[in-house]
C-alpha cells in the first residue's frame, strides 16, 4: 500500500537520498515527474521530496501507473536473494546430500538469522525446511534409479532408516518403498526474479505445471488445486523443466524469445485444455477477444466459459492469457494485475517485428 505515515516517509526519503542498501526491498518509490519506480539504492538523480511517493510493494507502484526504472531495475534487485542468502542456497544445491548447519553457515561468514528471516518472508518456510526438501527430492531421484532406501538414507546424511522414512513420508506423502520410477510423487517449486517481479515455477517429471507471479491473486488456491489434481506434494527443488522455463522466460523478457519450447504438464478438463491450446495460437505481439477465442473453438456462445478457463490458466506468459482483451479493445481481468498485462503487451509489440 502507499505509505502515508509522515515519519516513515521521512525515513524512506532520507534512505533514498543516501542510497542506503539496508532499505532495498523495504519500499518502492514512485517519481511523479517521470512515472518511474525505483529502489533505495538507485543511482539516478534524486527527485525533490514533493515529487515522490512510497509504496510497500512493487505491484502497488505498478498499479499506480509507475514503470520500473532501467537503472536500478527494482523488481529484480529488490527481490533477489542477498549475497549471503544466495551463498547459503548454493551450498544446499551443490551439496544436496549434506545437511548445512548454522555452524557451517557461520564458517562462511553467513548469518543464520538473516537467512532464516529471508526464507520466511520470500518462501514462507524456514531455511532448514528448504534444504530438507532438496535432500528428499534428491533422494527421490535416486530411488527412481533403483537405489535402495537404506543406501539412499545414509548417503543423504540420515543416522537411521526410520528417521529418513519419517521425513520422506512427511514431505512426499508416501514411504520410500512405495516410490518407484513410474510414480510422479512430487511437484518441485523454485523462485526467480523478472523485470515484472519474482515468479514461482513448478514442474513434475512431465513438464512445467505452474508459472505465476508470487503476488498473483488466489495463488494458494492454485497450489492446493494443483496438488489435488496431480496427487502430489509441492516441495522446494529444481529439475530440468524448471531450469529450462527460467531460461526461456529470461530470454522472453530480453526480447530474444517469442516462442516457448519447454514441455508443459497442465491438468484440467477437456474444455479447459482446448481453451489453453487456443490461447497458444494467438501470435506474439497480437491480441484476441474472448468472443474470437470462443469462435475459434466453434462455440461462439461460450464466451463466459472461455473467460473462466482463461482464469484457471496456471502458466502465465507461456500460455499467453495476457493477450486476451475485451471485445471493445479494452484490457480486462488479469490475475497478475492489469498494469503487468499492459507492460507485457507493450513489450511484445516492441519486439514483434524484430
Amino acid at each position: 500500500m502507499r505509505v502515508t505515515d509522515p515519519e516513515k516517509v521521512a525515513t524512506f526519503y532520507q534512505a533514498l537520498i543516501e542510497k542506503d542498501p539496508r532499505f532495498v526491498g523495504s519500499f518502492f518509490v514512485g517519481v511523479k515527474t517521470t512515472s518511474i519506480c525505483c529502489i533505495a539504492t538507485c543511482r539516478a538523480r534524486k527527485p525533490k521530496r514533493e515529487n515522490v511517493e512510497f509504496y510497500t510493494s512493487f505491484k502497488e507502484a505498478l498499479d499506480a501507473g509507475y514503470r520500473p526504472c532501467k537503472i536500478c531495475r527494482p523488481t529484480e534487485n529488490a527481490n533477489e536473494a542477498p549475497a549471503q542468502v544466495q551463498q547459503a542456497m548454493d551450498m544446499v544445491r551443490n551439496n544436496p546430500k549434506e545437511k548445512i548447519t548454522d555452524w557451517q553457515l557461520k564458517q562462511h561468514q553467513i548469518s543464520p538469522e538473516s537467512v532464516r528471516r529471508w526464507f520466511k518472508k520470500h518462501y514462507g518456510m524456514t531455511f532448514q525446511a528448504f534444504q530438507r526438501m532438496y535432500r528428499i527430492n534428491n533422494a527421490l531421484e535416486e530411488l527412481k534409479t533403483g537405489k535402495t532406501a537404506t543406501a539412499t538414507a545414509y548417503e543423504a546424511g540420515y543416522d537411521s532408516l526410520s528417521g529418513f522414512g519419517y521425513t520422506y513420508k512427511k514431505i512426499i506423502g508416501k514411504s520410500p518403498k512405495n516410490s518407484t520410477a513410474m510414480q510422479n510423487n512430487v511437484i518441485v517449486i523454485n523462485r526467480f526474479t523478472t523485470p515484472l517481479g519474482p515468479m514461482f515455477v513448478c514442474a513434475t517429471d512431465q513438464g512445467v505445471c505452474l508459472l505465476e507471479f508470487v503476488d498473483r491473486r488466489m495463488l494458494e488456491t492454485e497450489f492446493k488445486d494443483l496438488q489435488r489434481l496431480k496427487k502430489a506434494n509441492i516441495i522446494a527443488g529444481e529439475n530440468n523443466y524448471t531450469k529450462q522455463a527460467q531460461q526461456e522466460i529470461n530470454e522472453y523478457f530480453t526480447g530474444k524469445r517469442q516462442q516457448f519450447e519447454v514441455k508443459l504438464d497442465t491438468p484440467g478438463t477437456a474444455f479447459q485444455q482446448s481453451v489453453w491450446q487456443c490461447l497458444k495460437t494467438i501470435p506474439y505481439g497480437q491480441t484476441a477477444s474472448y468472443q474470437q477465442q470462443a469462435e475459434k473453438l466453434n462455440n461462439p456462445k461460450a464466451i463466459r466459459a472461455v473467460a473462466s478457463a482463461n482464469g484457471h490458466n496456471r502458466i502465465a506468459i507461456i500460455i499467453p492469457c495476457h493477450r486476451v482483451i475485451g471485445k471493445d479493445g479494452k484490457l480486462v481481468g488479469y490475475a497478475g494485475g492489469l498494469e503487468r498485462k499492459r507492460w507485457l503487451l507493450a513489450h511484445e509489440k516492441q519486439y514483434a517485428n524484430t
